[in-house]
Parts: C-alpha cells; sequence; structure tokens
C-alpha cells in the first residue's frame, strides 16, 4: 500500500472528522499518502481532491461535519459517472479506498466491489440514525441523542409553566433509534416509532387520562419517518433524492394539529432537524470514530477488502460490507414495550 483515498458521504455527522484523522494518522506510520476525496461518491466522479497531511487533521478531531465534504450521489444513476469512479480510481493511483458513510454510501462500496474491476474498498458505519447492520453502534448517533434529550429537557419547563403538551419532531426516516433513546432519557410520555403505526385513539387516550391525574404538560416525542395507522408518510415534498428517498418532515405539525383537536389541550410542535447532526460530536463518537478510522486502515494494510470496522460489545472487529446494508436495524418490538412503561 502506497496511496489511499477517503471520502465521506450521505448525511454529514458528528465524529466523520475524528475518522478522517485516524487514518491519516494510522496511515503515517506505514508511510502511505492519504488522498481526501471531496463531497462523496461525487468527487470521484468529479476528481475533485485533496492531498490530507498530519498538519491539515491536526485539531479536527473536535469539530462536527466532515472537512472532505458530503453529498448523496449515487454513481449508479448514470452509466458514465460509474465509468468515472473507475478511470479516475485508477488516474489517481489508488491501492484502496476507505468510504465512510451509511446505508447508501456503503451501498455503492458494496457494488462497486462486486463488480471486481480493481477498486479495493474498505468500509467505515456512520449514520446519526443507528440503523446499520452488522455494528451496535455507529458514530454519531451518540451526539444526536444527547442533542436531543437536551432539548426535551428544556422543553420539559416551558411546557409545564404554559400547561402546553409538547410535539417534538426528531430524526428517523425508517428506525426510531433517536426518538426511543432520547424520549427514555428525558422521560417523554409518548414515543412514536416508524417501526410501530401511529394509533391517534391511543396517543390521546394515554394524554387525557395523565391530565385526569393532575399532569397539565405532556411531551411526545415523533420519528420523522412514523406513519399514521392509515399508512401514509408525511413528506413536505414528493422529490426522491438519488438513492430514491423522499424528503421527509411535517409528521410533528400533523401530529399536534390532530391531538389538539382531539383532546382539546394546548398543543406546539418543535422540530429539531438538522440541529441533531450539528455540532461538536460527544466523547463517545470522536472515540469510536478514532477507534473505527484506527481499524480501516488496519484493514487496508491486511488488504481485507469488501470489510468494514464494527463494534461488537466493546470491540472492534471486522465484518462484511455486504453484512450492514442488505436491511436496516431498526427498534427491536421488545425495546418498544418496555419504553411504553414508561408513557403517559
Amino acid at each position: 500500500m502506497k496511496r489511499i483515498g477517503i471520502l465521506t458521504g450521505g448525511g454529514d455527522c458528528p465524529g466523520l472528522n475524528a475518522v478522517i484523522r485516524a487514518v491519516v494518522r494510522k496511515a503515517a506510520q506505514f508511510n502511505v499518502e492519504v488522498v481526501g476525496i471531496k463531497n462523496g461518491w461525487k468527487g470521484l466522479i468529479d476528481c475533485d481532491t485533496v492531498n490530507l497531511t498530519l498538519n491539515s487533521v491536526s485539531g479536527i478531531i473536535t469539530k462536527g461535519g466532515t472537512i472532505l465534504g458530503t453529498s448523496r450521489t449515487n454513481p449508479y444513476k448514470k452509466a458514465d459517472d460509474l465509468k468515472k469512479v473507475f478511470e479516475n480510481y485508477k488516474d489517481l493511483e489508488l491501492d484502496a479506498l476507505i468510504a465512510v458513510g451509511g446505508e447508501d454510501t456503503l451501498g455503492v462500496a458494496n457494488k462497486l466491489m462486486k463488480e471486481k474491476k480493481g477498486i479495493n474498498i474498505v468500509g467505515v458505519p456512520k449514520t446519526i440514525d443507528n440503523d446499520l447492520n452488522a455494528t451496535d453502534f455507529t458514530f454519531g448517533f451518540d451526539t444526536a441523542i444527547n442533542v436531543a434529550t437536551e432539548a426535551l429537557d428544556r422543553l420539559h419547563t416551558t411546557a409545564e409553566s404554559h400547561h402546553r403538551i409538547m410535539v417534538v419532531e426528531v430524526m428517523g426516516r425508517h428506525a426510531g433509534w433517536i426518538a426511543i433513546y432520547s424520549g427514555l432519557a428525558s422521560g417523554s410520555d409518548v414515543i412514536l416509532i416508524p417501526e410501530v403505526k401511529i394509533d391517534l385513539d391511543e396517543v390521546c387516550e394515554i394524554l387525557k387520562k395523565r391530565h385526569a391525574r393532575g399532569k397539565s404538560f405532556s411531551i411526545v416525542v415523533v420519528a420523522e419517518g412514523a406513519e399514521f395507522k392509515a399508512g401514509q408518510v408525511v413528506t413536505k415534498e414528493e422529490k426522491l433524492d438519488a438513492f430514491g428517498h423522499v424528503r421527509l418532515g411535517g409528521i410533528g405539525e400533523i401530529l399536534a394539529t390532530e391531538i389538539e383537536k382531539r383532546t382539546k389541550f394546548e398543543t406546539r410542535v418543535t422540530v429539531l432537524g438538522h440541529i441533531q447532526r450539528g455540532g461538536t460530536p460527544t466523547a463517545f463518537d470522536r472515540v469510536l470514530g478514532t477507534r473505527f478510522g484506527v481499524k480501516a486502515m488496519e484493514l487496508v494494510m491486511d488488504k481485507k477488502f469488501g470489510y468494514m470496522a464494527s463494534l461488537r460489545g466493546t470491540e472492534i472487529v471486522e465484518v462484511p460490507i455486504h453484512d450492514a446494508v442488505g436491511t436496516l436495524k431498526t427498534v427491536d418490538i421488545k425495546f418498544y414495550e418496555l419504553a411504553k412503561t414508561f408513557f403517559g
């Protein structure tokens, strides 16, 4: 190994810079040159790169986002783009590529490895949603749930002061990990996730019973991808991204309207949105990202291509990338039943 590339794709995530820093520091021990590919797969299509040195990654572990930039570009959408990926990988004289991303980014990595056209890829799992299989946790998740929990703690006091119901919409397209962790940690009164259809009658009954016993306020946490029993996903627009995903958002507003209509309790909604992605990563995410980055570089040196770093228990291990991208890791119904113990 003489020269490797690294890219960060998909949604930005606290801890990405910790991974980049760890890869560069570990590569320096092996005298391997690291090329940063800007803006995810788009950077490999456009051959938009920057050399990464010890100086260029100094001090970035505390920063959120990614110094390389990111995009949701899918090279499999256009044949010419896919061709450029292979050509630029060769022109850049890369011996390997470290792809840091979630289901979509690693899904592309998995497909590229199957092409068997000389691209050697190692993966690093990243998503604030924590919905990737084959790893217990992804970095970015801990920061997201801490941001959401702090916001919920703050909303408790204003909800209590004004005797209101507060509906808080958090991220989570197909999995309710952020909702259930932040909801449990903050003592929220109802938690609604994509894995379980929303029963408005049940939600309103819980809130009415809570008010009947003297509680004048309530907190309802809902994941952005949650659906009502009718099965309609609430979206801001029907446009799809390069990976076929609709833009989610709006479930909190409609839920708040329905709750107020049915219960007659004053209800407000707060959408946390990209606040959950931004800012300084927690210590846990910095350390996990660092461990993932070091492991990824070790996999490169061992030529274990098609594998990714994974957290199993307290250990960092390698697992096949295809194990992570076939299906999503969603909230187990037993965990949700545990959460329901505290509803109301």
